[in-house]
């Protein structure tokens, strides 16, 4: 996934009939600019009217009836987006404008295949925006009686859906999906929409599902659909994760957590949305949803990069700002290891160790960074290193570390270290930021 915004490249048109108005509908997909969000217009309604996708424009009215994410500004209402929603979310669409004609989006084939491969075909750039990303660094809850939606934090985004409708008409299922374009390809976009043979009639009764049928819909019955066959023997879990994925893409951002839940719907995932957009702003609203410490002991140093005993060479941090500068600490004491070896006789700390002290206060550096969450930062080069005093057991290392640049996927840091007052070492280092499963660089 891009590091950057992205935007759908020309526009794309799409026409079709909405699954619960019934009525026919066309939509064009165009580029937007950086920091847009995903915008609806109504074409044939109000042309000026920039509607956003974001949670303040739900429509949470009654007559919605929990089947279907709507939006609605100044009576101008824009129904069903959630299945195009998902598509820009799974594909990593950040910015587009959506015009339509009609209050509902079509439903084609009752999933987001088509929307997908609409977006596809479009074609998706990069734009000169890095994206910023929701980084979850605490539990958060949202619960009922029946349901549970919990999101923890992760080095990726991922979603854990668990259907239990208690019914012998559907079956308990179980889906879990790690999001990438490729998995929601093939896992998540080809999951249709469903519902009982008795919500369908009541449904029906109360005016809803009008362009439904039995193979834009799946009506399970006994355990199987009504007219129609599986695609996934749990595509009906799947689904809820489409819905999920576009429900949670009115947040304006992507995630970076792993997102559990049970028993859900459209009405329970505006909740969690609402959850996450609470505890953002919370911390500040910079991309995080739990603040920093502006100083670390080592157990804190320790989940941030991943050294250990006897290798972990920062006993703390004393001055911290993600990706700009840090300050660390090494008490130097004769029961270090490297002493038993190193001069023994006249025990002074190698100047290689030193280097990686400020080497690991650079890592915390890079890796406190919201994007990095959950990532490894491998060292590549060592520049301009100068070795101007002996460090001695007793000493207490000060290590100043500042970034001198920093992108998507390196970063490039000037450390100091001192003994009280005089520097005893200097070096520039080189990092690569890599996912914790990806190898090391060669």
């Amino acid at each position: 996934m891009s590091d950057f915004e992205q935007t759908v490249a020309g526009p794309v048109t799409i026409k079709g009939m909405g699954l619960h108005t019934g009525a026919p509908s066309t939509v064009t997909l165009r580029p937007a600019e950086p920091g847009t969000g995903i915008v609806f217009i109504r074409k044939d309604k109000d042309p000026d009217l920039k509607i956003k996708a974001v949670l303040e424009n739900v429509d949470l009215s009654q007559d919605q009836g929990g089947r279907q994410t709507s939006l609605i500004v100044k009576n101008v209402r824009i129904r069903t987006i959630e299945h195009l929603m998902a598509a820009f979310h799974g594909l990593g669409v950040d910015n587009a404008l959506v015009e339509i004609e009609g209050e509902e989006l079509p439903g084609l084939d009752g999933s987001a295949l088509e929307y997908f491969e609409l977006i596809r075909k479009a074609g998706i750039v990069p734009q000169n925006k890095e994206r910023e990303v929701l980084v979850v660094t605490q539990p958060a809850f949202v619960e009922g009686k029946n349901y549970s939606m919990t999101i923890l934090p992760s080095s990726s985004f991922s979603i854990s859906y668990t259907l239990s409708y208690d019914h012998e008409a559907l079956r308990d299922q179980f889906v879990h999906v790690q999001l990438s374009p490729e998995s929601f390809e093939t896992q998540i976009a080809p999951a249709r929409t469903f519902c009982l043979k008795a919500e369908a009639e009541a449904l029906l009764s109360r005016g809803y599902g009008q362009g439904a049928n039995f193979q834009n819909t799946l009506v399970f019955d006994g355990g199987e659909p009504i007219g129609n066959s599986l695609r996934f023997k749990d595509e009906a879990a799947r689904h809820k994760v489409l819905d999920l994925l576009g429900d949670l893409y009115l947040l304006g951002k992507r995630i970076r957590g792993h997102v559990v839940t049970y028993r859900t719907g459209h009405r329970q995932n505006y909740k969690l949305v609402k959850k996450i957009l609470e505890m953002n702003n919370q911390k500040g609203g910079r991309g995080t949803m739990s603040s920093i410490p502006k100083e670390l002991d080592a157990k804190a140093i320790q989940k941030v990069i991943p050294h250990r005993y006897p290798f972990l060479l920062v006993d703390r941090i004393t001055e911290l700002e993600p990706g700009k500068r840090a300050v660390g600490i090494k008490n130097v004491t004769v029961n270090d290891f490297f002493f038993q070896g190193h001069f023994p006789g006249h025990p002074i700390m190698p100047g290689v160790l030193i280097i990686e002290s400020l080497a690991q206060v650079g890592g915390v550096i890079m890796l406190c960074m919201h994007e990095n969450h959950g990532k490894i930062a491998y060292l590549m080069s060592i520049d301009s290193a100068k070795f101007r005093q002996p460090v001695f057991p007793g000493d207490t290392l000060r290590l100043e570390v500042d970034v001198l640049r920093s992108r998507s996927k390196t970063g490039q840091c000037l450390g100091r270290a001192y003994v009280e007052k005089r520097l005893v070492c200097e070096a520039e280092v080189k990092f690569a930021v890599v996912d914790g499963d990806e190898p090391a660089p060669k």
